[in-house]
């Protein structure tokens, strides 16, 4: 009688420790629903009011508050109690206005232009003069040039001045604005990297702070006529620019929360940006994202029961204008990050689906095997990659040691619409989209359930190097996100 109650209670004891063993093929039944759940749901028309019915979400601007509050209601409605707008501050507001361009001699004729982000106004009836290339930033250089800028448009030759790496070149191009500015340069003109004129939003350096004189995009086409007419003679061109801009602003992150049902205090968050550039209405950069982020929200809680750890659902602002909004997040949770299991980012287009990146951390890869082997080869999810970015809002997180998966599509198409008037809804292959979101919702779903976390957080020492092997340690530095 005795042996039976010593069995029964040790079997009673070790049924939490069974549950929490669970192996790739026990979640199946589960994760098969998950995926089935988003492959028949609502995302693309969620995507279609997102881009369609509110477009381009420029960060600060109304459209993008308006997706804030848009967001919050789709998760609130999704049954999803715990919803936030979490604020951050950011240096300055910009909202584009109209910008125009025309070479004046030796030719007359129009030319394709842009406002570069966060650039002020022309004074009333634009700017007029002739042009001065530069193509080396360097103080130096700069201050030895002074009186032949005085009064004229700069044409920076971004292709030699960023020959040097993005790292090396930022600070002295952030530098050479102040020079450009105490020059008395009128404004600062950069020729664009596609084909046929085609224009990308973008901005002139990093972060929010206001450019300190007005700067514009040329179309390649018309910036390489200017550089061949330069070869025989003098460039005068006309500039118009009008923005709003406005001082520091308010933005605010989306922030939801499933809690978890037996160890809420761990958590999984699953992010991507909700901000766009506003040439097109950001399907791809990053509706698709944000979407995936509510419509896993939407899968998980029609499963009816919460997974163990709790899940966080975060779409961010000010993305393209440097992570604002995730590195903000970073700071202001930092007590809480030590319980963060793993950050799901996804922002990279709705290709085809391979896998995930793990940002350079071998020890996550070989955690991840099993899952990727057991559970997200079926859904064409199986990749690992150990490629390591900072390039999107899995970034901040990295620099916290926390284990960080990047979603991997093929992006062979992306750059055709990254950044333009043509990354519309119709651009959006429905399939691949929901395949993606469907490896991020079981990745998520299996972290929040197994039974110790996928990778331990690792101590600044090995983030620094990964950003090291990466070459990203001056960049971060710079911009003030990474002390060695």
């Amino acid at each position: 009688m005795n042996l039976r109650r010593a069995v029964a209670f040790l079997v009673w004891w070790a049924i939490p420790v069974l549950a929490w063993s669970q192996q790739p093929s026990e979640m199946k039944p589960v994760t098969n629903r998950l995926a089935a759940s988003i492959y028949n749901g609502p995302s693309m028309a969620t995507l279609g009011e997102l881009t369609d019915s509110i477009g381009g979400r420029l960060t600060a601007s109304p459209t993008y508050v308006r997706s804030t509050e848009w967001a919050a209601a789709k998760f609130r409605s999704y049954g999803i109690e715990n919803v936030k707008l979490e604020p951050f501050t950011i240096a300055a507001g910009w909202q584009r206005g109209t910008c125009s361009g025309a070479m004046l001699s030796p030719l007359s004729r129009p030319l394709n232009v842009a406002s570069l982000g966060w650039g002020p106004s022309t004074p009333a009836g634009g700017v007029q003069s002739t042009i001065v290339i530069v193509s080396d930033v360097s103080p130096d250089v700069l201050k030895s040039r002074e009186a032949e800028l005085r009064g004229r448009i700069v044409f920076l030759e971004t292709s030699k001045i960023f020959a040097e790496g993005y790292g090396k070149a930022l600070p002295k191009l952030e530098s050479a604005w102040l020079a450009f500015q105490k020059a008395g340069v009128l404004a600062v003109i950069a020729p664009d990297r596609e084909k046929n004129n085609v224009l990308n939003a973008h901005g002139g350096l990093w972060g929010t702070k206001l450019l300190p004189l007005p700067g514009a995009e040329v179309g390649m086409e018309d910036a390489k006529l200017i550089q061949r007419e330069l070869e025989h003679g003098p460039v005068t061109i006309r500039l118009t620019v009008e923005n709003k801009t406005s001082g520091e602003t308010t933005v605010n992150n989306v922030v939801a929360e499933i809690r978890g049902s037996e160890r809420p205090d761990e958590w999984i968050l699953i992010g991507a940006h909700l901000d766009s550039w506003d040439f097109g209405t950001g399907a791809q950069d990053n509706g698709t994202g944000a979407v995936s982020v509510l419509e896993i929200g939407r899968a998980l809680m029609a499963l009816g029961k919460a997974p163990r750890r709790s899940i966080r659902l975060a779409l961010w602002g000010g993305e393209e204008q440097g992570l604002l909004g995730s590195y903000a997040y970073t700071q202001t949770h930092k007590s809480q990050l030590d319980k963060c299991v793993a950050v799901l980012n996804t922002d990279n287009g709705a290709g085809h689906p391979k896998g995930w990146k793990v940002e350079g951390r071998e020890d996550l890869k070989k955690a991840m095997q099993p899952w990727s082997d057991g559970l997200l080869k079926d859904l064409n999810g199986g990749d690992l990659s150990t490629d390591t970015t900072y390039d999107t809002d899995h970034g901040p997180f990295l620099l916290q040691g926390i284990p960080a998966l990047d979603l991997s599509v093929d992006m062979t198409k992306y750059m055709e619409i990254h950044h333009k008037s043509s990354d519309t809804f119709d651009k959006v292959d429905g399939l691949d989209f929901k395949a993606g979101e469907a490896i991020v919702a079981v990745t998520a779903y299996a972290l929040a359930q197994s039974e110790t976390p996928i990778a331990p957080h690792i101590d600044h020492a090995a983030v620094g190097e990964i950003l090291k092997k990466a070459k990203l340690e001056e960049l971060l530095e710079h911009v003030g996100v990474w002390k060695p």
